[in-house]
């Protein structure tokens, strides 16, 4: 059974100091908790790009395709109206008035599917209470996540977490599936 370490730190430049010197001796650094965006604690965890841009950006081509599809049905082929002139037989000649519409179609499936991408991902979804391993982490503690798969190891993480600084350090179970 693996086991999760936190090192609770009280300070961010100990804990962005220690997270090198713990990387040196071979653990394994998974997460970092803190009450405030700590800069360039992504780089020292080898945190990958994000790729929810990508996301948006179908999100928004679909949003797109979408209203344009809608457009050239109802204005187009469903109900064609002579609007101002406009020749109702061709999608092109109709475009500039389609633009708002298609804009606002492009911006609301982007944002939408953003947001619930974001929460499937990050597993935020309605009922789920966070996981705080400390009481203070969201007034002024930082903890930094640590895995342990061999239980021999475990005395020789806790100790190297508490000579990098970590002020105190828990353990907790993990069961894996």
């Amino acid at each position: 059974m693996a086991r999760r370490i936190y090192g609770i730190f009280d300070d961010e430049e100990i804990l962005m100091s220690a997270i090198p010197q713990l990387k040196g001796k071979g653990v394994s650094c998974r997460d970092v908790q803190s009450p405030f965006p700590i800069h360039g604690i992504e780089k020292l965890l080898n945190v990958p790009r994000t790729r929810i841009s990508i996301a948006s950006f179908m999100y928004g081509i679909t949003g797109t395709s979408l209203a344009l599809l809608m457009t050239w049905y109802m204005m187009i082929h469903d109900w064609p109206i002579n609007i101002g002139g406009k020749p109702n037989f061709a999608f092109y000649m109709n475009l500039p008035a389609f633009i708002p519409v298609t804009f606002e179609l492009t911006v609301f499936c982007a944002a939408h599917g953003m947001a619930i991408t974001f929460l499937l991902r990050s597993k935020l979804l309605p009922g789920v209470t966070a996981p705080i391993p400390h009481p203070r982490l969201t007034d002024d503690k930082f903890v930094l996540h640590v895995d342990v798969k061999d239980e021999g190891k475990m005395d020789e993480v806790v100790a190297n977490l508490k000579s990098a600084g970590a002020s105190e350090v828990l353990l907790k179970s993990l069961q894996f599936a």
